[in-house]
């Protein structure tokens, strides 16, 4: 498999592709615990565009540079853009080209995504991390959403996923409070992390994972991640079931190679070898 050549971007974010059909995208400004800048955001926001009609890669992770994964909104920057009178809060809620902070927390992507969360993940890094499909945490990470302690609102996705995954009264206690949690409890308790591992091994068990999905083919894989956000965003089992076996990522699979050579491959006792799916 030849490289894929991404869009250019800063020296804030570093694009790898560590194993074949998986794109890495690491932010980069530990001085300053990765918050998210303006550029970091239109950095990413290219990338993912770009991303998303490359169909030989199949799954993006996400990490940080240093002890942080992110601390969320550069607050220096939100404090100028207050004081200089430029207060068009509504338009930065809603996020870069309105797929919310950093061009992920809102985003629907039909590719899976993993967050490995070396370190904190605040605001709307914790926003970022809820809006992935798995989450990989070190045993010192530590996760909130303190916007009420600034005056702001978790806008950008927070609150919904948050409250979907834990329930009313665990969504309450991070986002009335503004409290900390530890990846304990972000496992055991809200339920939004997969697995706890040391901080050395984050990044090497979210490229296990990785491993496990671009070993099965991606069209059925990219079906399966449409149906668990119709779900989402239907509430109905029977509507996200003929939303979904209707859908243009589902004819994808009924009708391309890949389903022919996973079955071949079972009949034959062999490993499947997948091909990149068709254009939608």
């Amino acid at each position: 498999m030849a490289q894929p050549t991404p869009p250019q971007t800063s020296s804030q974010l570093q694009v790898s592709f560590p194993i074949p059909h998986a794109i890495l995208l690491t932010l980069n400004r530990p001085a300053s615990r990765n918050a998210m800048t303006p550029e970091m955001e239109a950095d990413i926001a290219r990338i993912m565009d770009w991303f998303e009609q490359e169909e030989d890669l199949w799954v993006a992770i996400f990490t940080g540079a240093g002890k942080i994964f992110c601390s969320g909104a550069d607050l220096v920057a939100w404090n100028k853009r207050q004081a200089s009178g430029n207060k068009t809060e509504k338009d930065h809620a809603l996020g870069w080209r309105y797929n919310g902070f950093a061009s992920l927390s809102t985003r629907q992507s039909r590719k899976p995504w993993i967050a490995a969360v070396n370190g904190g993940a605040h605001g709307g890094g914790m926003e970022v991390v809820l809006n992935c499909d798995l989450v990989v945490a070190s045993q010192e990470a530590l996760f909130t959403l303190p916007e009420v302690k600034r005056g702001v609102v978790a806008f950008a996705g927070g609150i919904p996923r948050v409250a979907r995954v834990a329930g009313h009264q665990l969504a309450s206690e991070m986002l009335l409070t503004g409290a900390t949690i530890t990846a304990q409890d972000a496992y055991s308790r809200f339920h939004f992390v997969n697995k706890i591992v040391p901080k050395e091994d984050v990044l090497a068990e979210a490229l296990k994972m990785a491993e496990r999905i671009v070993a099965c083919s991606p069209d059925a894989v990219q079906s399966t991640k449409s149906a668990l956000l119709l779900v989402q965003q239907t509430g109905s089992v029977g509507q996200a079931f003929t939303d979904h076996i209707n859908s243009a990522v589902s004819d994808r699979v009924f009708k391309g190679e890949n389903i022919k050579e996973g079955l071949k491959a079972f009949t034959e006792k062999r490993e499947p070898r997948w091909t990149p799916p068709a254009k939608l």
